[in-house]
């Protein structure tokens, strides 16, 4: 048996092969990366697998039998990246495919659920058997923050009381690997959170108590928490879309209570004290 992940060289890829080589064989698993040279220190069979090249997939995609299809990074043209790799695995004949999609994506308000939605569908007109990871927030997504925090004694933000259910990346990348080694759940989607959900102003708080410096949250409109993110040096385009996704978590976006992510790794998802902790 073979099994590939697509953006191997990426924070949750490499996370994800680690987990794979306690479970299989080093022999059986694939790398996928555009630059397989970057995947040396992986310790795994690399090759080349470039999404905007299509025409190439189907060759990188020979002998595999299960597919991570760890959603592309490059927000507007994902749909299209998708489209590419699940045609080019029917062309190669890989049996089942494993794809990260955006926790309820479905009935999420992000402005990142509609390429999400737009994967899924691909994949049940495929007819390849697929299992669908709905992934949660990465805590790391917030803990980024901490450095700035820490510089200008406040943690800023846009997501008012709204709960965030986030999980550390190595929990979300434990339960990639379990299920792509495993097999057997083809048909299934998985809302995957943290177990305890929290808020920025929680976040603040056990920053400070970790720090010994006081750091409080700042709610701040989606507007101004915008051109904040844009006075620090991040493009327009992202900064706003930041800010909405913190105006999405106010209205319980990120918000999942069904454990269903600690069942699948078998153990509690890291806690609001140990992301901060690992992040400071």
């Amino acid at each position: 048996m073979t099994v590939a992940v697509t953006g191997a060289t990426g924070q949750l890829g490499r996370l994800t092969i680690a987990r794979l080589k306690t479970l299989l064989p080093a022999g059986e698993i694939v790398a996928l990366a555009r630059n397989p040279e970057k995947a040396a220190d992986l310790g795994v069979e690399a090759r080349a697998f470039d999404y905007d090249r299509p025409e190439t997939l189907a060759t990188a995609l020979q002998g595999v039998d299960r597919l991570l299809l760890i959603s592309s990074s490059e927000v507007g043209k994902r749909a299209a990246q998708h489209r590419a790799v699940i045609e080019a695995a029917k062309a190669a004949g890989v049996g089942q495919i494993v794809y990260t999609s955006l926790l309820h994506a479905d009935r999420s308000p992000l402005s990142l659920a509609e390429e999400h939605v737009a994967t899924e569908a691909m994949l049940a007109a495929s007819g390849i058997p697929h299992a669908i990871l709905r992934n949660g927030w990465y805590a790391e997504n917030h803990t980024g923050a901490i450095p700035a925090a820490l510089a200008h004694g406040a943690l800023i933000g846009a997501a008012g009381e709204g709960r965030i259910s986030a999980a550390a990346r190595a929990d979300y990348a434990k339960a990639a690997a379990s299920v792509l080694a495993d097999g057997g759940h083809a048909g299934q989607t998985y809302e995957l959170a943290g177990d305890d959900g929290w808020t920025l102003a929680e976040l603040a708080a056990e920053l400070s108590a970790q720090s010994g410096k006081a750091i409080p949250y700042r709610n701040l409109s989606q507007q101004d928490y915008a051109a904040a993110l844009t006075g620090a040096g991040l493009p327009e385009g992202l900064a706003g879309a930041i800010a909405s996704w913190d105006t999405g978590a106010a209205q319980g976006a990120l918000f999942d209570d069904s454990r269903t992510l600690s069942r699948l790794i078998g153990r509690p998802t890291a806690t609001l004290a140990e992301v901060v902790r690992a992040a400071l």
